[in-house]
């Protein structure tokens, strides 16, 4: 089944070349079927890039999926154009009369910050309140995840000694949980962050459970017991080349970045960067949309509380 999205969205183009199958919404209208209306709240500086990545994992399921693309008003954007935000994105604002099925709140550059110095963060915990009532299930990623937990348990970051960036393998803690259904025993997901949450501080809150561990980049997947919240620490929606992008820039910054672990073959940084996560984070967005968003939401929203 397909992803529904504005005939006009760059995405489209790219995902159609890509042989992924992907509806405007137009052609949707016709079909008498309630799609899954996922909410993407985008506050990664690449929007466009991002929702890309992002619209590529959701189409990969038997679901038809609508998708509203949100960014925060209290912020300005300085690399996404102001005519891509106002065609494609809506604010908090001219959603929040809606329900949703599932959300997902991406990660953001603002590690470093604290969650009160962000712009956006007053913004952000008014989504985050309204969340409880008006949405199914909440997906969060990397520093969406952080400032999740820290929202809604109280959990605080900690700055890493360098940033954490590569490919790194982790392990299943929990292979009986829905969100790992189908995971190999270890598997491989990029990190890129410069903050951390530690295990022992989600493990003595039994509310949560770590679902996956790495050794090197710490916990990967969380989860609040109740199948309404998901904490993802890494970056499985990452193209090949968005490590290697993000080593560039920071070199080109002056920042003298180690160079991403487990990531360019021999650590050659100027050779085809090796993809290690693409299947495994196919099967979490499919996981995640089958067994916590479509399996268990009500068909009508209405009675989300």
């Amino acid at each position: 089944m397909p992803i529904r999205i504005p005939q006009t969205l760059p995405a489209m183009k790219v995902l159609e070349a890509e042989n992924i199958f992907v509806m405007a919404h137009e052609r949707a209208v016709t079909q008498d079927i309630r799609p899954l209306r996922i909410a993407i709240l985008n506050l990664m500086p690449t929007k466009i890039e991002t929702e890309t990545q992002l619209l590529r994992l959701l189409s990969n399921t038997p679901l038809q999926v609508d998708v509203d693309l949100l960014h925060m008003a209290s912020h300005l954007s300085k690399n996404t154009p102001a005519s891509h935000l106002a065609t494609f994105y809506k604010t908090f604002e001219e959603i929040a009369g809606e329900r949703y099925d599932g959300m997902i709140v991406t990660g953001a550059p603002v590690e470093k910050l604290p969650y009160e110095a962000v712009d956006y963060w007053p913004e952000l915990c008014r989504i985050w309140e309204w969340s409880r009532t008006h949405v199914h299930s909440l997906l969060t990623i990397c520093w969406g995840a952080q400032a999740a937990l820290y929202y809604f348990f109280g959990i605080q970051k900690h700055l890493l000694p360098q940033k954490l960036s590569g490919v790194y393998s982790h392990r299943v803690l929990d292979p009986l949980h829905p969100l790992t259904r189908g995971f190999d025993d270890r598997y491989f997901a990029p990190h890129s962050r410069y903050t951390e949450v530690r295990r022992e501080d989600l493990e003595a809150n039994p509310a949560l459970e770590v679902l996956t561990y790495s050794a090197q980049a710490g916990v990967h997947l969380a989860a609040n017991r109740n199948g309404r919240q998901f904490f993802v620490m890494g970056h499985a929606e990452y193209d090949r080349e968005t490590l290697a992008n993000e080593y560039f820039r920071d070199v080109n910054k002056g920042l003298r970045p180690q160079v991403p672990a487990n990531y360019f073959p021999d650590n050659d940084v100027y050779s085809r960067p090796m993809v290690l996560w693409k299947g495994h984070a196919s099967l979490l967005f499919s996981n995640w949309l089958n067994y916590f968003v479509y399996q268990t939401t009500p068909y009508d929203l209405s009675s989300l509380a």
